[in-house]
């Protein structure tokens, strides 16, 4: 089996498409395709179900998708290594975040890492912190900034960056508003909530607080970023649970301290691989984080 063959395989499982993958790694479709039967051969079963529109993982090509990216990744880490020990740091650093993260600021960073070291590659993916851990344990990142989470894994360790309670935001005109004194949950149970995607952090962080309060909401307007859950506030459509630094995006709004959730609140980590196959590159960008000024 040659590393090549799992570059190749990995590619045509990423875009689902031969062509494309074929265009994004430089070489012919035929060569390709060649390069991902031989793998089949190899291994003795299909990898891929073939359509003319796509391509989609067989359960084998599935078992082997895990095992190929860590195995890729490994032999980054390898070549990374050296050149380090040479003096020089290149490859890649492969950064998720979620957005809005508290207790780093990502571009910052990335803008005083990429000064220091103008060989390395950054590559960097905004999502979730479920999707995050995974893909930080798979070896697809280096490392993450995420909120912690009650997953557990052996694969990973993390680095406490931050900790803040969870604050209400409501439109100036709301009766929350009007009464200008801190909540619980048990007093918001019949509201209107606008909130994140389930694998948000902040939405995690919420519905911890609310399942420890025995108290049952409903999210009715559900969004992937932080300008749009503010816009929907801003129009009187509902309230929201937040990280307390999220009341100084929109001063117009109301912010209102949200009680008796103390064991929930919002809590960012830097998610790492162990100390072992932890990258040159993320090591590195670790060292300017721990030198930062405070934000």
């Amino acid at each position: 089996m040659e590393l090549r063959h799992l570059q190749h395989f990995v590619a045509v499982a990423e875009d689902q498409h031969f062509t494309r993958a074929a265009e994004r790694l430089l070489v012919s479709q035929s060569g390709l395709s060649a390069s991902i039967r031989a793998l089949e051969r190899e291994l003795q079963t299909p990898l891929f179900v073939r359509t003319t529109r796509r391509v989609t993982l067989t359960p084998a090509g599935r078992a082997l998708l895990g095992e190929a990216e860590r195995i890729l990744a490994q032999v980054r880490s390898a070549h990374e290594a050296v050149a380090a020990v040479q003096g020089v740091l290149r490859g890649m650093l492969a950064l998720g975040t979620e957005q809005c993260i508290a207790g780093v600021n990502v571009a910052r960073l990335l803008a005083a890492f990429r000064h220091r070291h103008p060989d390395v590659e950054i590559c960097l993916r905004q999502a979730g912190s479920g999707a995050l851990l995974e893909e930080v344990a798979a070896g697809r990142l280096d490392l993450a900034f995420a909120v912690r989470t009650e997953e557990s894994t052996d694969q990973l360790r993390s680095v406490a960056l931050t900790r803040e309670p969870m604050t209400v935001l409501c439109h100036p005109t709301h009766r929350l508003a009007a009464a200008g004194a801190p909540v619980t949950p048990q007093e918001l149970g019949s509201e209107v909530f606008v909130d994140f995607h389930p694998d948000w952090g902040p939405r995690r962080a919420t519905d911890a607080a609310f399942t420890r309060a025995g108290v049952r909401r409903t999210v009715d307007l559900e969004v992937n970023d932080v300008h749009s859950l503010l816009d929907l506030l801003d129009e009187n459509l509902g309230i929201a649970v937040v990280p307390h630094h999220f009341r100084h995006k929109r001063p117009s709004l109301t912010a209102l301290p949200l009680k008796g959730t103390d064991e929930a609140a919002y809590e960012t980590v830097a998610l790492l691989p162990p100390p072992e196959a932890t990258s040159p590159a993320a090591r590195a960008l670790m060292d300017l984080l721990d030198a930062r000024p405070a934000d």
